[in-house]
Order: C-alpha cells, then sequence, then structure tokens
C-alpha cells in the first residue's frame, strides 16, 4: 500500500460450480514480506449495520496489536492512516474496498490505524491481531479529521460510537503524546524479528 507496513492481500480465488475457494493468508508468504512472524493472539468480529463508521483505532506500544482483516460478508471501504510520528507516511491513508466476493484482506503493521465504513447492512469483518487486547491501551482518532482528509464520500451522517464520535484529531493526538514514534515502532519490529513463529 502506499503506507509504509501496510499490505493489501488479494487472494488466488478457485471456482467451481460448488463456489470457490482460496487461502486467506499463509504464514510463511506473510513473515517473508513483513520480515517478522504475524502470531495471532486474538481474533475478533464485528457486525455493522449499513453507515456505521469505526475507527481510527490502533494500540499503544507496548504492547502493540498488529492485525489482519477482512470483510467476510457485506461490504465496507477499510482505511489505514500511519499513526507513527516520524514515519515518512505519517498521517496518510490508503482505502482498500473490501467485501465477501473478493476475500481481500489487508495487514497493519503496529502503529498504523485502522478504520472503516460498511457498505451494506450486516457488513461482517474479521481481525486476526497478533496481540490480546488490554484495556487502556486503545488509541482512537477522529475518522472524519479534516486533516486527514479521508474521501468517504458519505450522503449522510455516519453512525459512531460516541468514544469515536468525540476522538481527537491527529494533531491533538499528537499534542495529547498519545500515539508511537516510527523509532518506536521500527525497535518494535526488531524485537518481533527475533521472537519465534509461535510464542
Amino acid at each position: 500500500m502506499s503506507i509504509r507496513d501496510a499490505y493489501r492481500i488479494v487472494p488466488d480465488k478457485k471456482l467451481d460450480r460448488r463456489g470457490h475457494f482460496f487461502e486467506a493468508f499463509r504464514a510463511e508468504v506473510l513473515t517473508d514480506v513483513i520480515g517478522y512472524p504475524f502470531v495471532v493472539g486474538q481474533a475478533n468480529y464485528s457486525a455493522s449495520c449499513r453507515g456505521t463508521m469505526r475507527g481510527i483505532h490502533s494500540t499503544a506500544l507496548p504492547p502493540g496489536q498488529a492485525k489482519l482483516v477482512t470483510c467476510v460478508r457485506g461490504a465496507v471501504l477499510d482505511v489505514a492512516v500511519d499513526l507513527r510520528i516520524g514515519s515518512p507516511t505519517f498521517g496518510m491513508f490508503d482505502t482498500t474496498p473490501q467485501d465477501e466476493e473478493s476475500g481481500t484482506a489487508v495487514y497493519l503493521a503496529d502503529g498504523i490505524g485502522h478504520a472503516f465504513l460498511s457498505l451494506t447492512d450486516d457488513a461482517c469483518m474479521n481481525y486476526l491481531c497478533s496481540e490480546a487486547y488490554v484495556p487502556g491501551t486503545m488509541i482512537e482518532v477522529n475518522p472524519l479529521d479534516p486533516d486527514i482528509g479521508i474521501p468517504w464520500g458519505l450522503t449522510e451522517p455516519p453512525i459512531m460510537s460516541e468514544k469515536d464520535a468525540a476522538a481527537p484529531t491527529l494533531t491533538e493526538a499528537v499534542a495529547r503524546g498519545m500515539l508511537p514514534t516510527y523509532e518506536q515502532c521500527l525497535d518494535h519490529y526488531e524485537v518481533l524479528r527475533k521472537r519465534p513463529s509461535w510464542g
């Protein structure tokens, strides 16, 4: 993707009269691309009605939380935002249309924020996370921040949680010391390179 350490995974689908089959991801291939093992510590699902906006969410370092995100039902506009202060792509975003037919997934390294807008009713997202959720470590940035400028294509106000609607802008998040630096993230990736694949 246009953001460093964010990757779009497009599967090779096998079609026949029964339907289709594809590999969502293969651990050794993803490891080769990102440079360290992606170990799944938690799996989450969300279901959202049409017009729901979730994010921008990330996780503080430590513990961090890389994500592999896939739409498994319905359709969404998925967005990655670089929240790593000092990154060459800091504050930039990249969008990925995701739906149940394409099987397209997005991998986001620690420090990259995630958001999406549900384009259908009952849109279901699967999140494979590198770490289990730790209360108090979530980072929220307002997805409607005009300085980030995500082109959501809204025709009416989105359905959002109170927490997301009240989240700080990127500038406010920087001023409050909420975001990791790019150097902290690079150091974290280096630690992950030395970690065994399972554990």
